[in-house]
């Protein structure tokens, strides 16, 4: 089996796949919307002669191809977008809306380089379809919707995934990063955050502004609650360990001179332990209960779990065997081991499902220069965008290539053990 001989029509189709990422930039679909990019990549898949299961979880998609004896290889790639109104200035820029779960009319944007790895997944797939007489096993593509949300993955297990198709020995995926275009990242153990969002509903009793004393000022409670909920990290958390706090969110009001009835905020956190975890969530209830009891609130606050995504954790020997494999194929400048990261994923489902070994690794996709030069003088953070900013947007070359090799690359690597030729 050889790599260079599967990988030899990459560069014929980059164009077809700059394209294709072109199209998926210029209509993304938010969360469990993703009609029309489901449609596109499954259509792609049935043209490469994959078996294509759709609607998994809503709007995901499955194919299959068998190719005789061997293990079972899976690649995963997300496909939602995010309700951000895009600043990057391409001439290939979003200027899609939708109606966001609430029905709010909001922009839409992959800020967060999905139609990157739906285009990644699909050159991938075709290459190694293509090349199907250098390798053996069966070959699952998973295209999965609504991971903004942290339930994508979850809804393709419950809706039958690995009902339709056998179960994986391996899971692989990957994620575009703001470091340099062309880099590989890979991480043994765990790799990315946990994260919890919770929704608080605080009740008072509202009234006039003037006459505070016949009311309880929700405003008033929901800022008391904001200011301990900082403490959590800052003095319940040891030095030694690791955790974010964030209100994202406060809503409450209508009016300068009315006091309102309720407020509501919007919690997330993050954590990479789950005692650790456990602890500042735990910590949340009692702090919210607390304050409202302090505050004489008519009836205890409404806490609601809106999200969760579990710690993505990587199997270490087969990390180890990646890396190795990657840095023989790219060469050892190009390839390192990756920062722990605060963001979080849904990926790690797949892997828990089925009892399969889960690498998840990252790829540069921004200007090499810039984020050297950037980094060099410390001012990374304030030059380069990160993911989820409107101004975020991948470099195409080297970054297509590089996605679609070390997909292709680590699906060879499985199905031919741990030598690759």
């Amino acid at each position: 089996m050889s790599n260079e001989r599967v990988l030899a029509p990459l560069e014929a189709a980059l164009p077809d796949l700059e394209a294709l990422y072109v199209d998926l930039h210029q209509h993304p679909e938010l969360s469990f919307a993703e009609t029309r990019t489901a449609g596109i990549l499954a259509a792609r898949l049935e043209q490469d002669g994959y078996e294509v299961h759709t609607g998994i979880g809503g709007t995901g998609v499955l194919g299959i191809l068998r190719n005789g004896e061997g293990p079972v290889v899976m690649l995963r790639a997300d496909i939602d977008a995010l309700p951000v109104e895009e600043k990057t200035g391409l001439s290939y820029a979003s200027t899609a809306r939708a109606a966001d779960e609430q029905g709010r009319d909001v922009p839409v944007m992959h800020a967060c380089g999905h139609d990157m790895h739906a285009t990644w997944l699909t050159g991938a797939a075709a290459l190694l379809a293509a090349g199907r007489d250098s390798w053996s096993g069966t070959l699952l593509v998973v295209f999965q919707p609504g991971e903004e949300q942290g339930a994508g993955a979850e809804r393709m297990v419950s809706d039958g995934l690995f009902d339709l198709a056998p179960k994986p020995d391996v899971v692989l995926g990957q994620h575009v990063t703001p470091g340099p275009a062309g880099w590989v990242l890979t991480r043994p153990g765990v790799i990315m955050a946990a994260t919890d969002s919770l929704r608080v509903t605080l009740h008072g009793r509202g009234g006039h502004g003037s006459r505070p004393e016949t009311t309880v000022d929700p405003v008033v409670l929901a800022a008391s609650v904001v200011l301990r909920l900082q403490t959590i990290v800052s003095r319940e958390i040891a030095a030694t360990d690791s955790a974010v706090l964030t209100v994202g969110s406060l809503h409450a009001g209508t009016a300068a001179n009315v006091i309102a009835d309720d407020a509501v905020l919007e919690i997330n956190i993050r954590s990479f332990d789950t005692a650790v975890r456990d602890r500042v969530v735990a910590a949340v209830h009692r702090i919210v209960r607390g304050e409202a009891e302090a505050a004489g609130a008519p009836k205890p606050p409404e806490i609601e779990t809106i999200a969760s995504f579990p710690v993505t954790r990587n199997d270490d020997a087969a990390t180890g065997e990646l890396s190795g494999v990657f840095r023989a194929h790219f060469g050892d400048s190009r390839v390192m081991e990756a920062p722990l990261v605060t963001g979080s994923e849904d990926f790690g489902h797949f892997g828990t499902a089925t009892g399969a070994a889960s690498v998840f690794w990252l790829v540069g996709g921004m200007d090499a220069e810039a984020v050297i030069s950037a980094m060099t003088e410390g001012r990374f953070e304030k030059d380069i965008p990160s993911n989820h900013s409107a101004k975020f947007a991948p470099v195409l070359h080297p970054t297509l290539r590089t996605g679609v090799e070390t997909l292709t690359v680590a699906a060879l690597h499985r199905f031919d053990g741990p030598s690759v030729g």
